[in-house]
């Protein structure tokens, strides 16, 4: 069996991590007209919000610290933008609290707060979901997913991976399934990422990544699944209606759908292919006449990118153009492909992937696309 981690030890951090967040997580599913939602201040003196759970049949009530997410989450439920809310929450701290009060009774629903509890009466609220939401929970994609990584023929290694308040994220290079594509000069190898939310922010995702070695870019494209926590409308709330015995076998489906994904996704059929889109991008150069700033201003434009994100791309570029493969030859497709996913690096954990994709837009862009980009 194939060692996966790495010098960093970051899948044992990752693990552990998870491990811990398993042990303190607990659901609850209530009324909202029985749940209470007050705003009081933090340490710093900011505003800290709390939902209450009144106790009911000898349980005890609960004060749950609102952590952002769940913030959101309370906000775009009341069908209030969350911007907005939390102006509310920060100046008027009372009206907004009794705004969200009345809204919960007078239109009361059966929510599931997902919660980290620190003891009996304690702990985060950190997702306000749907009674109907499926829990398929990090634990779940590690032990589905880890087995198969470490007996792969790719030979995977972790690169990185973290935990934040939305996902969790990991993804490894294969140590095994390597090439260069001849007109760059630079050595790429194969990648997979394993990335789930056990708050609602984004599906179970199993997917191809490519990576660039000198400087571990990450690029994905389009082969990827994904599988949402939420039933589908067809079966609505017959989630709520199934035994523990029957979601246990539903994830149980899921846990294999993923094992047998990370195994396929080890292709180096695919891999070569994506070595091919890289020569030919590699020979899409600027028009003489192009400067790279120009370039990169109307990338920013063909991937909707604001002003900071286009700043971010042309430092990308700065640091791509003295990499080996791309020093001292004509800025390329293949150069403004590496300058995007270079953005990752600096990027918030949140919005790697979204960095990653970009990359991957740039490989398929359209003919007409990178004559935009490209002519003088």
């Amino acid at each position: 069996m194939h060692t996966i981690e790495n010098s960093n030890n970051t899948l044992q951090a990752l693990l552990q991590t998870v491990q811990e967040q398993a042990q303190r997580a607990q659901d609850y599913l209530a009324p909202t007209n029985q749940l209470l939602f007050a705003t009081g201040l933090d340490d710093s003196g900011g505003p800290s919000s709390q939902i209450i759970i009144e106790g009911h049949h000898g349980d005890r009530t609960k004060a749950l610290a609102v952590n952002s997410v769940c913030f959101d989450q309370i906000a775009q439920r009341a069908n209030l933008d969350v911007r907005t809310a939390r102006r509310l929450q920060y100046d008027y701290s009372c009206e907004y609290d009794r705004l969200i009060n009345a809204i919960w009774q007078k239109e009361s629903e059966i929510r599931m707060v997902r919660t980290f509890m620190s003891n009996e009466n304690t702990g985060t609220a950190r997702a306000f979901v749907s009674k109907s939401f499926k829990t398929f929970d990090n634990v779940n994609l590690l032990q589905s997913a880890l087995p198969q990584l470490m007996d792969s023929p790719a030979q995977w290694k972790v690169v990185n991976g973290s935990v934040t308040d939305k996902r969790l994220y990991l993804r490894l290079k294969s140590e095994q399934i390597t090439g260069t594509g001849a007109a760059v000069g630079d050595l790429m190898a194969l990648g997979i990422g394993l990335s789930n939310s056990e708050v609602g922010s984004g599906s179970v995702s199993v997917y191809q990544m490519f990576w660039t070695l000198a400087c571990l870019n990450g690029m994905q494209t389009g082969n990827k699944h994904r599988s949402s926590h939420v039933t589908s409308a067809r079966d609505g709330d017959q989630w709520t209606l199934l035994t523990e015995e029957a979601k246990n076998a539903d994830n149980h489906a899921l846990e294999l759908k993923v094992r047998d994904l990370v195994a396929n996704f080890a292709s180096a059929q695919a891999f070569d292919e994506v070595l091919d889109k890289m020569r030919t991008a590699a020979g899409d150069v600027l028009a003489p006449e192009t400067g790279a700033q120009d370039a990169v201003a109307r990338l920013g434009k063909v991937l909707t990118l604001t002003k900071t994100e286009t700043a971010s791309v042309l430092d990308g570029l700065l640091k791509t153009i003295g990499q080996s493969g791309y020093a001292g030859q004509p800025v390329s497709r293949a150069t403004l492909l590496n300058a995007v996913t270079a953005s990752a690096h600096n990027a918030a954990a949140d919005d790697v992937d979204l960095w990653q994709q970009r990359g991957g837009r740039v490989l398929d862009l359209t003919a007409k696309d990178w004559q935009y980009v490209a002519a003088a």
